[in-house]
């Protein structure tokens, strides 16, 4: 779509234009090319505390934080230094070192319910590995996934899924034969009797149920009431596999995840992001029983050459023990934070009489453009993305960097602060009063 903009963006759209020519799209994640926002996507060189900068040196608040990871800000010192000193010591071998038992036991002692934990390098992985896990546990092949639920690319889980994929209006993904999802059941989310319904159908067939305890793939959608209470009971009730893929939400809105926040234990939990503390990182875990099930200790085989990468592994043992050390102070405060954002913006568009519906769960929100409720993904899907667009692009003109796509999570940190808070509000009134023109 042809958009103006006031930035600098010769030296961006230079390396724009050399990357389409080697890569596809000039881009390695698909929502980095800005195709459903509009305007130049900006190549950023360097970021610090709760500011990017990008080639043509326009500096912006970042709300993407590497899409969650970086809960305590770009650069921070005690995580450079981890990396650093690991790097020192040379940066892959292939074979176990201290840094994984250490990262271990950090993650262990923030989820009361997990045994053991394996560590692979994204997200992605991790929920793959699972769900395999999860139907060798219980010798069953159907697995429950929720519409607009993202968990990762691989093959089975790209059905009806959310992120890139509802940014993009793609409604799997070419490449993906339908006998890899024929055992996927894709129900919609908040919807208890779609779920009961499922399970009758499907009697002593379904292996787990997957879920993100809070949405952050069609943009934030939280859990209704009870509602993952009833997953948990069901899949109890029917021995089935509940994994809570809090990629996204762990150690994020609180510092035992989602489950510590609602008070609900999942059969396996998913993990990336914060755990990573900005390098590639994913991982799974839960009870030993399941867990021994994992190559070498039992049949259901994964490995990687890369899982428990020294680096990695330093950069989450500095932000899980900043975050532990001080947990009462950071948590409370950009909730607070969060909220006088949030809220700011809402009031903004209001007095514009822009239409505007929010949900957001301490340092994860999202504004829809639409009047609302946001529930699942029918309604998420009714947002206008067009409008969206437009604030996007005002904002990003106005110094303020929020994810690049109406159905993806904004996310506050550590590094905010109450000045950064302060001039989105005010930013985002000047956009919303040209939106109304």
């Amino acid at each position: 779509m042809a958009t103006t903009t006031t930035r600098k963006v010769e030296q961006s759209r230079r390396l724009q234009e050399r990357a389409e020519s080697m890569i596809p799209g000039g881009v390695n994640s698909p929502v980095r090319g800005f195709g459903s926002v509009g305007g130049e996507p900006p190549f950023i060189v360097r970021g610090k505390g709760s500011n990017i900068w990008d080639a043509d040196e326009n500096e912006y608040i970042d709300y993407v934080g590497s899409w969650g990871p970086l809960i305590l800000g770009h650069a921070a010192p005690d995580v450079l230094d981890a990396i650093v000193g690991a790097a020192a010591n040379g940066t892959s071998f292939g074979a176990s070192t201290p840094a994984e038992a250490d990262l271990a036991e950090l993650v262990l002692g923030a989820f009361p319910g997990m045994e053991k934990v394996r560590f692979v390098s994204s997200g992605t992985e991790a929920t793959m590995s699972a769900i395999r896990l999860a139907r060798a546990y219980t010798k069953r092949k159907y697995i429950v996934k929720f519409e607009g639920c993202y968990h990762g690319h691989s093959d089975s889980l790209l059905v009806k899924a959310g992120s890139g994929v509802a940014t993009l209006g793609i409604p799997g993904s070419a490449g993906v034969p339908e006998e890899f999802t024929q055992f996927t059941l894709a129900l919609p989310f908040n919807d208890v009797k779609a779920v009961e319904y499922a399970f009758q159908k499907f009697k002593h067939q379904i292996a787990c149920v997957i879920v993100e305890p809070i949405v952050g793939n069609m943009g934030c959608v939280p859990a209704a009431d009870d509602y993952l209470v009833a997953l948990r009971l069901i899949t109890e009730r029917e021995k089935s596999v509940l994994i809570f893929d809090e990629v996204m939400t762990g150690f994020r809105v609180a510092y035992g995840g989602a489950q510590e926040l609602y008070n609900i234990r999942p059969d396996l939990t998913t993990m990336g992001k914060i755990i990573g503390g900005g390098l590639p990182v994913g991982g799974y875990g839960g009870p030993s029983e399941i867990m021994n099930l994992v190559a070498p200790l039992g049949p259901m085989y994964q490995a990687g050459t890369l899982s428990g990468n020294p680096l990695a592994m330093a950069a989450g043992c500095a932000t899980l023990k900043h975050l532990r050390d001080n947990k009462k102070e950071i948590y409370p405060r950009i909730d607070q934070l969060s909220g006088e954002l949030v809220e700011g913006v809402a009031s903004a568009a209001k007095d514009a009489g822009v239409k505007l519906y929010y949900n957001r769960v301490g340092s994860m929100f999202t504004w829809f453009f639409t009047e609302g409720p946001v529930t699942n993904w029918d309604s998420a899907s009714k947002a206008n993305t067009e409008a969206f667009g437009k604030f996007f692009r005002g904002m990003l003109d106005r110094g303020v960097y929020l994810p690049p796509s109406q159905f993806e999570a904004v996310f506050l940190g550590a590094a905010h602060t109450s000045e950064d808070v302060e001039r989105t509000v005010e930013a985002a009134k000047g956009v919303f009063v040209g939106m109304k023109r």
